[in-house]
């Protein structure tokens, strides 16, 4: 089991400082890897009437790979996991060399996790369609694993024409490992097909089991071992170390291989709580682990 934080973006602000800072000392926590979420815009309220999404213009995200670029340099040992990247309302070959280029910033640090979003207001802005985006991330996948592992490229898609191209330098993963998001069926089919890893929408319970299920079956028609796909659960930190050790125990118990623990929505006021809850956070995983 390898613990890991979730990026507070909206709560930390924009500083790059704080940033830096944050990453240092999750570092020298012993925690594993740093996750990020993803979001290019937000929505202004005002303008769609009745908005209630939970994140609007006023919302702070720091573009995830951006980002990555900075913290390859300042950090040595974190992995740096998009969670997720909303990969088609991007360009795929712009993220495959964008992702490339963090991995080998890094030294191969980099997990690509990606997902298809919720946010239509969104994919307009970025001029992606919104009612495609399942099948085209499929597509999408499959050109960025190609661009990562071939000098050359020449590949014909429904959405989706190379020819005779290649991303150099390579990253230093061959191919970066992806990671997928999913919260329905249809999504459960696709990460057995295709993910390294997955990131439940779901705690331990019955609908983890039944997803668990799906990606399974998915998976074994696919000509895929399971067992060799990761699952990364995520906990939220309320200020009881010993409801974070039983929430952890369940992701274990689950047969998560990774977990990430969350500290936004926690009533923390600074960064400095943050770490403060974090630095607990980690002696108490410990004991959750043995």
């Amino acid at each position: 089991m390898r613990i890991g934080v979730v990026f507070p973006q909206t709560e930390i602000g924009p500083d790059p400082g704080a940033i830096r800072a944050y990453a240092e000392h999750v570092e020298n926590l012993g925690f594993s890897h740093l996750l990020a979420y993803d979001h290019v815009v937000g929505a202004d309220p005002k303008i769609h009437v009745g908005w209630n999404g939970p994140y609007d213009l006023h919302s702070t995200f720091h573009e995830p790979l951006v980002t990555f670029g900075y913290l390859a340099a300042v950090t040595t040992s974190l992995e740096l996991v998009t969670g997720i990247v909303i990969l088609p309302q991007r360009q795929t070959v712009l993220v495959a060399k964008q992702a490339a280029e963090v991995d080998l910033l890094s030294g191969g640090r980099l997990r690509l996790g990606v997902g298809l979003g919720w946010n239509a207001v969104e994919y307009e802005a970025l001029g992606e369609e919104f009612s495609t985006r399942g099948r085209r991330c499929e597509e999408q996948v499959d050109l960025m694993r190609r661009l990562w592992t071939e000098e050359t490229v020449t590949y014909r898609g429904r959405w989706h024409r190379v020819t005779g191209a290649g991303l150099a330098p390579l990253p230093l993963q061959r191919p970066i490992p992806v990671w997928f998001g999913a919260s329905s069926p249809r999504a459960y089919r696709r990460a057995g097909r295709l993910a390294d890893g997955w990131f439940p929408m779901v705690g331990p319970g019955p609908q983890l089991d039944e997803a668990l299920r799906v990606l399974r079956q998915a998976a074994i028609e696919a000509g895929r071992d399971p067992a060799a796909i990761a699952m990364e659960g995520r906990v939220s930190w309320r200020g009881k170390p010993e409801e974070l050790v039983d929430d952890v125990r369940r992701w274990v118990a689950a047969g998560a291989t990774h977990v990430s623990i969350n500290t936004m929505n926690a009533g923390l006021p600074s960064l400095d709580d943050h770490l403060a809850a974090l630095a607990i956070a980690a002696d108490a995983t410990k004991t959750a682990l043995t």
